[in-house]
């Protein structure tokens, strides 16, 4: 049962993190417009700098709950990767605590905050004058980060459930390392 908490809580972040990978064409299209404007007719867009930055960011911070589900943050793996289960889970359970959760829990809390006086103030952006409204980024501070929390409970538990039994509990893979499959191939 717990297992597919965590696998429900996987495909929650895994839908956002495919939903917000979209992003990324609505910015390429978005920036080779300007570029195309502003080479050409020499008639830049005078938005485009404002919503690249808030499409980027949208992206960045959704993306990170969908990141940690997958175990794919960075970590340095030339060390970590030759320990045993136990240990690596040890390890992250220890930085989950020390770390993270007080991370995490920081950004929700002032994230919010942050949001809710931008909403209050109408903020807009400061780079043209009567810039484009800015204060509906600010809530994507608050929401990626309680994301990244309940995708957090469920890493922890899944170090829990590794320290008890040696092994890592399942998660979703939907993308591979080239040099991951590699090297699972030149173990066989």
């Amino acid at each position: 049962m717990l297992s597919s908490w965590f696998l429900l809580v996987d495909r929650l972040n895994q839908a956002i993190g495919r939903t917000v990978g979209w992003l990324i064409l609505v910015l390429t299209l978005i920036t080779s417009y300007d570029i195309i404007a502003r080479k050409f007719f020499a008639s830049p867009l005078r938005w485009s700098y404002d919503v690249s930055y808030m499409l980027y960011s949208t992206l960045f911070m959704l993306a990170g709950a969908y990141t940690l589900s997958r175990n794919a943050h960075v970590r340095g793996d030339m060390m970590y990767s030759r320990f045993t289960p136990r240990t690596q889970a040890l390890m992250d359970l220890t930085l989950y605590v020390a770390f993270f959760y007080p991370g995490i829990l920081a950004l929700v809390v002032s994230g919010t905050d942050y949001a809710a006086r931008a909403a209050a103030l109408m903020e807009r952006s400061a780079v043209m004058a009567n810039g484009i409204y800015i204060w509906p980024l600010k809530f994507v501070i608050p929401v990626s980060a309680a994301l990244m929390l309940v995708q957090g409970v469920v890493e922890t538990a899944r170090c829990v459930q590794c320290i008890r039994s040696g092994a890592w509990p399942k998660r979703l893979a939907d993308i591979e390392e080239t040099e991951t499959r590699l090297a699972q191939e030149a173990q066989l």
